[in-house]
């Protein structure tokens, strides 16, 4: 088989398309590199679902632990401390467990107990978390300039937060929330290593690195190619959040503008 024959058998098969079984012999370097680069369409689409839906959460989230209203802000705080005072890990075994126990009680939950829909679930409370916690720290550090002129302005309310608040919250955050989503897509490995399996061998790119390793005996071939792709995944990420930190701070000096910068990533989620 050519190199790409196997592309075209293997590159969609992560997701249920092409060549049926996983190579059982003569493993090529093509292979492993299409493979794993099929693999890597799980962590995308749990990335994005995560994040998009996240980002959501995480804002009101934010105001709500911002509330002067404690029925507001008690549930906000605790809903922060659980998910971030927890492993991620611990929470993929936990939530499968769950479902599986409501699915015997009603088949409603059946969906959950697959990755597609329960780990991106909880990605989409772990990242949310997370999230929330930089956002409050961005919305409490509003300089009270800002306020005082929106006031003069006359803008109370929500014009008020949508105007004035919630930009520079955005603003202020979009840094530290750069790390948060590239550790976000870093963290979907864990998914199909942690109690939500992996439908006929259609796993994410860590599986199919694990796999290589384990036929080979040689883990320093598959493991470097998932590291390449999410070094490029990282790339396109810092890129792409770049873009968007530009457009939140075009309006300042350019000495004032906040920079992208990369924090060591987590050990521990």
């Amino acid at each position: 088989m050519t190199c790409l024959e196997t592309i075209q058998a293997y590159a969609l098969r992560s997701i249920g398309l092409g060549e049926r079984l996983l190579p059982r012999e003569d493993f090529t370097l093509c292979q492993q590199f299409t493979l794993i680069g099929s693999g890597m369409l799980w962590n995308i689409y749990f990335g994005l679902i995560a994040l998009l839906t996240g980002f959501l959460l995480a804002n009101a989230l934010a105001v709500g632990k911002n509330s002067e209203r404690r029925w507001l802000r008690k549930p906000s705080e605790w809903f922060i401390f659980i998910f971030r005072g927890s492993p991620l890990f611990i929470q993929f075994f936990f939530a499968y467990f769950a479902f599986l126990s409501l699915k015997s009680v009603h088949p409603a939950f059946d969906p959950f107990t697959s990755a597609w829909l329960g780990a991106a679930l909880v990605l989409f409370l772990n990242t949310a978390a997370y999230s929330a916690e930089i956002f409050y720290g961005a919305l409490r550090s509003v300089p009270k300039g800002d306020l005082e002129a929106a006031d003069a302005y006359g803008l109370t309310g929500f014009a008020r937060w949508r105007r004035v608040v919630w930009p520079t919250t955005m603003r202020l955050a979009w840094p530290a929330y750069t790390n948060e989503a590239i550790f976000l897509f870093h963290a979907t490995t864990l998914v199909f290593f942690s109690g939500f399996p992996a439908v006929r061998q259609r796993g994410d790119a860590l599986y199919y690195a694990t796999y290589f390793a384990d036929k080979t005996f040689n883990p320093f071939v598959p493991y470097p190619i998932l590291a390449f792709y999410f070094i490029l995944l990282t790339l396109v990420i810092i890129s792409l959040f770049g873009l968007v930190n530009r457009r939140l701070n075009r309006h300042l000096p350019q000495e004032r503008r906040a920079r992208m910068r990369l924090r060591a990533p987590q050990i521990i989620r």
